[in-house]
This record gives C-alpha cells, structure tokens and sequence, in this order.
C-alpha cells in the first residue's frame, strides 16, 4: 500500500466533483480526501494498494456528470502524516 496525492486538472470546482469523488471512494473503502486548491485544482490524498490503482484513476477521471477532467497527475508520498477515518471532503 502507498499513499498516493493526486492533482486533477480541468472543469472540476463548483460541479460538484469533490462530492462524487468522496462518494464514489467511500463506496470503494478508500482511506483518504479530496479538496479544492486555490489554483482551480482538486487535490486527493488516499492510501491505494496496487491492485486498485486503476479503480482510483477511473473514478478521478469519470467525475461528476458536470465536471470536465483534463488530466490526473499523481506522486506517491513517502513520509506522509496522514490520518483519517475514511473518505472526507476537506475545506
């Protein structure tokens, strides 16, 4: 397992992206969150064993019916401190 941080660029701030997102890792039993950054992005954090990675770019790439995802870039982070209990949207 890694914990991975996403950035996800494209039309995904105020179409409800992060709300699908959270929802849709939930379902899945991700461990993580989801936030708007200031430069128009979305950042993700979660911890994502291999045989899921693709599960997570899927639904980082599908989004919300009204978002428009252009690209999904991502780095593993190595000395995370990362606590959370399950899948939260963060302000």
């Amino acid at each position: 397992m890694e914990i991975y941080r996403f950035i996800v660029l494209g039309h995904v701030q105020g179409v409800f992206y992060r709300k699908f997102v959270s929802q849709a890792m939930m379902k899945k039993q991700f461990q993580g969150y989801v936030r708007n950054l200031h430069n128009g992005t979305v950042e993700v954090v979660a911890e994502v064993f291999d045989e899921d990675f693709d599960t997570v770019l899927q639904i980082l790439h599908e989004g919300s019916p009204a978002s428009s995802v252009d690209e999904v870039r991502y780095e593993i982070l190595e000395n995370a401190d990362f606590t959370t209990d399950g899948f939260e949207i963060r302000y």
